[in-house]
């Protein structure tokens, strides 16, 4: 192993333990703390980490990924794909200095930002990080002053119109423009050395990236022709975190793989990488929030003449977490988070309209609204899944630092596997920072496909801080 990752770090789990009996030998414990305020707090399951890790290399393995730091930064996640032996993707200094902290060399680092500040980039030089993103003059010529070394991968405009999260407005340069941008590198001899894309999150149409990796093809030979030797395509990232999303990841790697295969075949001496974030941490947390207030809303409907005692209402409930914090996917995803009570209402138990709503005094701060409840009690814990993209270290994205409490865990299973079965591959010097990805391990993808289970909460460690 290369040491990024130990016991210390996360709970070891056994067979006969739930997570949700973590959940619930943990919320019992906040709520019986003497501490006067009660924060959320989520558990992550490193060894749903490493099976997406094992699933990503057996059906793509042509391509080497690299962790998008942004989505999800905190030491655990980090710490695990560093063992994995991914390289990472960082948008700016302070994502930069989160992976040099736990270990990761300067050679697995790429600094993907097109839009970089000056002392940014001189960070990224005295930091030894070579490889660069641009797609416009400016850029290119502040790379040139500050960071005349670095080896540069040219951004390109996709086809996002369908995206749920749109880049190409903001980032990427057009076919039109790639000529001049390769042309005015190598007037200041600076290296181009690859293409990048990303089709922009939640993309419903798979063959995007097919039309990217063209475009991408035809930009390598406009830099062949200028003399620029370029053996780099990222293919972004946007794939799917959770099964039930619109676009499954078979159906995204049946489109790459025949495309690359077309324009890029084996063998062609290009390597292949991915920036990949959601896809890895998004089904891994769950996060626990308590209900710290409620009250019941008449719901007026003018017209409508009511039995006496029979207005309609709804229940209003506010939680300590809300669409400016771990909930922000309301706010960026347009979705409508459903939560699992940790109580388990009886059948004979009345549901009300109920709304969730976050701390911020304001009336954006909405959650969900329109759900079917049982009647909760402030105190009572609420469980949301499928939280580990875009909550965790959501600070790093403008430079600055998010604290939440995190509790690690890990299946025995995926801990063995990690610390015997693999073997990451030796560090090529001549790889100008791509790292490779790890050389065995798929024969045991099934077998880690089976969900973890707990060891008693008496033997965890205390809370893990970001």
């Amino acid at each position: 192993m290369a040491g990024y990752l130990d016991e210390t770090d996360f709970v070891m789990v056994e067979e006969g333990f739930s997570t949700r009996d973590l959940l619930e030998e943990l919320t019992l414990g906040a709520s019986q703390a003497t501490m006067g305020e009660v924060a959320a707090f989520f558990v992550a399951d490193l060894g749903a980490v490493v099976r997406k890790h094992f699933c990503f290399l057996k059906c793509l393995p042509r391509v080497q990924p690299f962790y998008a730091v942004k989505c999800n930064s905190s030491p655990g996640v980090l710490k695990v794909l560093a063992e994995l032996g991914l390289g990472f993707s960082c948008a700016n200094k302070a994502e930069m200095e989160l992976v040099q902290r736990i270990g990761v060399p300067a050679s697995k680092i790429i600094y993907a930002n097109p839009c970089k500040q000056i002392a940014q980039i001189k960070y990224a030089a005295k930091l030894g990080v070579q490889l660069l993103s641009f797609d416009n003059e400016m850029e290119l010529a502040k790379v040139v002053k500050s960071h005349p070394s670095a080896k540069m991968v040219l951004c390109i405009a996709t086809n996002d119109s369908h995206s749920r999260s749109r880049l190409c407005l903001k980032f990427g340069a057009s076919l039109k423009s790639c000529r001049r941008l390769l042309q005015n590198a190598k007037k200041s001899h600076v290296d181009v050395v690859g293409v990048s894309f990303h089709i922009g999150s939640g993309c419903p149409d798979p063959q995007a990236y097919a039309q990217s990796i063209a475009d991408a093809r035809l930009v390598f030979e406009m830099g062949a022709e200028l003399g620029h030797k370029m053996h780099i395509l990222d293919v972004g990232g946007s794939f799917p975190g959770v099964e039930e999303a619109k676009v499954r990841f078979e159906e995204i790697v049946s489109v790459i793989n025949s495309a690359l295969d077309l324009y890029f075949p084996e063998g062609c001496g290009v390597d292949i990488l991915a920036k990949l974030g959601r896809y890895y941490v998004t089904s891994a947390f769950t996060l626990a929030v308590s209900i710290t207030a409620k009250k019941e809303v008449l719901l007026d409907q003018p017209g409508r003449e009511e039995e006496p005692g029979a207005a309609p209402k709804t229940i209003v409930y506010h939680l300590d977490e809300g669409v400016y914090g771990f909930f922000n996917s309301v706010l960026f995803d347009n979705t409508c988070p459903t939560p699992i009570l940790q109580k388990k209402p009886s059948i004979e138990q009345p549901l009300h309209n109920s709304s969730l709503w976050g701390p911020a005094v304001d009336g954006c701060d909405c959650i969900a609204e329109g759900l079917w409840l049982p009647q909760l009690h402030v105190g009572d814990w609420l469980v949301f899944e499928n939280m580990g993209a875009y909550t965790v270290g959501m600070g790093s994205l403008l430079g600055g630092t998010q604290t939440c409490r995190v509790t690690y865990a890990m299946s025995r299973v995926a801990w063995e596997a990690l610390r015997e079965k693999l073997l990451p591959a030796e560090p090529d010097e001549d790889a100008e920072g791509v790292c490779k990805p790890l050389s065995c391990g798929w024969e045991i993808t099934d077998t880690l496909c089976v969900g973890p289970v707990f060891t008693p909460a008496s033997i965890m460690p205390p809370f893990l801080a970001l």
